[in-house]
């Protein structure tokens, strides 16, 4: 399977941003892509600097945009994976953020809120931004289980090895990473760090340009890097050996080797 990651700089203009995933689509169906995932809140970056809420720009999951994204995803004959900001009823101060998970028929598989919030490096998520309670289930495809999670959440060992324990081969993080010192550091330890852990695929697309720091990354089981982007909009490619899976895992059985009578809860 290949999976492309479209690492973009998102405005406020939320026409504009879908006509540019649905190219970045129609692009990486070219390269032969089976998966095309677009980072964190891609419908618009709704942060304090822009001066305009989440919840101003907020669409409910059946609205233009991920419709947009539906018809794209079929027109193609891909699944696309993408962030959004997701209206609340009855709450008009906040929105959920939210992972929308199209299949190839541009139907909408699997819905994610994000559950842990950006409240960190000064920054306050959970100012406008309700917690999802979902919970962390694994999406079933032809090609593989695969799990979500959204970026500050790379930082909780403890989701992606729920991912790991329901038999997840993948697991894709949109984000939006923001740039600041140590930050793109960390960034690329965190991402190896739960591909070689939890010996599985991860493949981390991060919002480029405004104050995010780009650097989307595909990594294997081994924690070998597959395909990786700079500081610009890119669109990366790679062909991921599911087979590598199996023999990262006769190698490295830890997850296997996990002696759960011995944790404290």
């Amino acid at each position: 399977m290949k999976v492309a990651i479209a690492q973009l700089t998102s405005t406020m203009d939320k026409t504009e941003n879908l006509q540019k995933a649905a190219a970045y689509i129609a692009k990486a169906k070219a390269s032969g892509a089976d998966f095309v995932i677009l980072p964190e809140m891609y419908l618009a970056p709704a942060t304090p600097k822009t001066g305009v809420t989440p919840a101003q720009v907020a669409e409910p999951l059946d609205g233009p945009f991920v419709t947009g994204l539906a018809n794209a995803a079929r027109e193609q004959g891909v699944y696309v994976v993408c962030g959004i900001y997701e209206s609340i009823p009855n709450d008009p101060d906040r929105a959920y953020n939210t992972t929308v998970f199209l299949n190839r028929s541009g139907e909408l598989i699997h819905t994610y809120r994000k559950t842990h919030l950006y409240d960190a490096f000064s920054f306050v998520e959970s100012d406008a931004i309700a917690p999802g309670d979902n919970p962390y289930q694994v999406v079933e495809t032809e090609f593989g289980k695969i799990g979500l999670m959204v970026c500050y959440e790379v930082r909780f060992p403890e989701i992606a090895r729920q991912f790991a324990l329901q038999g997840a081969d993948i697991l894709f993080v949109p984000a939006g990473w923001v740039a600041g010192a140590m930050k793109e550091d960390h960034w690329e330890t965190l991402v190896r760090a739960r591909a070689i852990e939890n010996t599985m695929f991860v493949c981390a697309a991060d919002q480029v340009g405004n104050i995010f720091a780009g650097r989307s990354l595909i990594v294997d089981p081994m924690g070998v890097f597959l395909a990786s982007a700079g500081e610009e909009e890119a669109l990366i490619v790679a062909e991921l050996d599911m087979d590598r899976i199996s023999r990262v895992r006769g190698k490295l059985p830890s997850v296997a080797n996990r002696r759960p009578e011995f944790y404290i809860n």
